[in-house]
Order: C-alpha cells, then structure tokens, then sequence
C-alpha cells in the first residue's frame, strides 16, 4: 500500500514538472519570437548583451539625477560624482542594497555607453592634431 502512494506522488511531481518546464519554453520562445520583431522593427535600436533588453536612457538619467547627454554630450564628472555617491550610499557592507547599487552601475554604464562613440571621436581627432606619440619604455 506504501509503494502506491510512493508511486502517486513521484509520478504527480513528475508530471508536475514536466508540465511547468513546457510552459517555461513555450514563454521563452514567445520572447524570444517577440524581441526579433520588434528588432525587425527597429533595426536601429541600441543592444545590450542581454539582447534588446535593457535600461533606457531616460531610465539612467532618472537613477542618476543628471541631464540626459545633448548629441553624445554630458558632464562626466557630474555623472561620476553622483555615481559615485549613490553607490556607496547603497553599499549593503553599511546597510545598503545590493539591487540599488547594481541598478546605479548599470545606470552608469548606460550612459557611458551613450558618450563612448563621441568621446572615441573626440580622442581620434585630438590624435590626428597633435600627431601620434607612442609610448617608449626603456629597458635597464
């Protein structure tokens, strides 16, 4: 009689299980199907390495309280000084959380991502000015 009921409840969860790894792949391709649309309708849209997905730049700028970079431009140190403020507030050594200071890392790198193609910009032509001086080490 102890083997029956044994055999019910294995069998239960397995089907259990099985029934929840399916709708678990069912959601994943329904995603997965939704976020090549809406790349196909936004060929343009900046990807993130999780895909598409992501924080906005509008997002970033909210967490940071900084003003969103004119045409690539922003106050680095501006966004610096307040990254780095919020991020030791909300270190969880002192009491802090851990999921505030990882959205104000990512809120950074957000907007670092924004400035870097301007900045690279601005670096190359400050190179082709100035003429290119590599760096010369000398050996003992």
């Amino acid at each position: 009689m102890a083997h029956r009921i044994v055999t019910q409840i294995v069998l239960t969860g397995a089907r259990v299980l099985g029934r929840s790894l399916t709708e678990a792949y069912k959601q994943a391709q329904a995603s997965s199907n939704y976020a090549r649309a809406q790349a196909k309708l936004n060929p343009d849209a900046v990807r993130t390495r999780g895909g598409t997905s992501g924080m906005t730049l509008e997002e970033a700028c909210k967490i940071l309280n900084v003003k969103p970079p004119q045409g690539g431009q922003a106050n680095v140190e501006e966004v610096m000084e307040r990254f780095k403020k919020l991020f030791d507030t909300n270190d969880p050594q002192k009491g802090g959380s851990f999921y505030l200071q990882s959205k104000i890392l990512r809120a950074r790198e957000r907007i670092e991502s924004e400035m870097r193609p301007v900045m690279e910009k601005a670096a190359q032509e400050a190179e082709i000015k100035e003429g290119f001086k590599p760096k010369v080490y000398k050996d003992r």
